[in-house]
């Protein structure tokens, strides 16, 4: 009897620790890291949805369950899966909780988003679905190899500089990874302040460049944060705050004028909404938010004539 219950509470504990990646994969990051470190190997990062996202099932079918990947990455990597299902019950609490924040820290833009990163979690390329198979996957996980090679020969090359060349080399180090601007902010803080100290006026305009990023980052946090709350005359505070401040470039203030467009058509402010259309559009015309302009005005106008139109009474039974 004994020996059941123990063979009952064995079978309990593994309830919810098959990864979607199948075996060899791990949900432990720090764990991950240790290894990493300790058997000189790099992390392989697979943000997933494992019950909703169908490329992130696809690549797990036709990539990461077989053997010719996990042969071809054995020597090379730690697999970290971070998955965030709908099914909240196949994750211990303390898993959630590790996932949400690594997913701060890395900002993965969709799933699936597979980051490759060093033994300290730094990441150096991102990839994602590629067709193919298992062979081609290993293929183009070993030339995206290269983004670290590249890297490190520019922080290398940047430790021998001083003054604005170092923060040249800097700037070329964090460019040859080709990372979003969030991931680069939030996983190579100490090099951002590298720079900084380097150089101090930002003759490189790199610095300017991150912070604007964050700060576009933040508005849209607080308008995603007011559309949920259906708060639209909030959210058209901020998006008139934020376009008076001026410091963001064209491509970000013709989305920030776009977005009061639809904010104000939502509101059935439409032939306001239209002129603000037309102000975006004017921002930068040969852009692609620049060519949609027209087809949008196309539907606000329609909507426009509805709202005017003469609503007919239902007739009543025997009429």
């Amino acid at each position: 009897m004994k020996t059941l219950l123990l063979a009952a509470c064995a079978a309990t504990l593994s309830l919810g620790t098959a990864l979607a990646g199948g075996e060899g994969w791990t949900d432990d990051f720090e764990a991950a890291k240790k290894q990493a470190a300790a058997e000189n190997k790099d992390l392989l990062i697979d943000f997933t949805g494992s019950d909703w996202c169908g490329w992130c099932i696809k690549l797990n079918k036709e990539v990461f369950s077989h053997d010719v990947f996990k042969e071809g990455v054995e020597d090379k990597y730690v697999l970290v899966e971070l998955d965030f299902p709908k099914d909240k019950s196949k994750l211990t609490e303390e898993t959630l909780k590790q996932n949400a924040k690594l997913k701060e820290v890395y900002q993965p833009k969709g799933f699936p988003t597979i980051l490759l990163a060093d033994p300290q979690g730094k990441p150096y390329a991102k990839t994602g679905y590629q067709p193919g198979g298992p062979e081609k996957y290993v293929a183009h996980l070993n030339e995206l190899q290269e983004s670290k090679v590249a890297r490190d020969e520019a922080f290398d090359a940047a430790s021998k500089a001083e003054g604005v060349e170092k923060a040249k080399a800097l700037v070329a180090a964090l460019g040859s990874m080709k990372l979003a601007d969030a991931t680069l902010a939030s996983s190579y803080s100490d090099t951002i302040e590298e720079i900084k100290a380097a150089d101090p006026d930002d003759e490189t305009g790199f610095v300017k460049k991150i912070e604007l990023k964050e700060k576009f980052a933040q508005f849209e946090t607080e308008l995603n944060k007011y559309g949920q709350n259906g708060d639209r005359d909030a959210a058209l505070k901020l998006v008139n705050e934020t376009l008076a401040e001026d410091e963001f470039g064209d491509p970000e203030k013709q989305q920030i004028t776009f977005i009061k467009a639809m904010i104000l058509a939502e509101k059935k402010q439409f032939d306001e909404a239209l002129t603000t259309l037309d102000a975006a559009k004017a921002i930068a015309p040969d852009s692609k938010l620049g060519a949609r302009v027209d087809s949008f005005k196309e539907h606000i106008s329609k909507s426009q004539a509805e709202s005017k139109a003469p609503k007919t009474e239902e007739k009543k039974d025997g009429e």
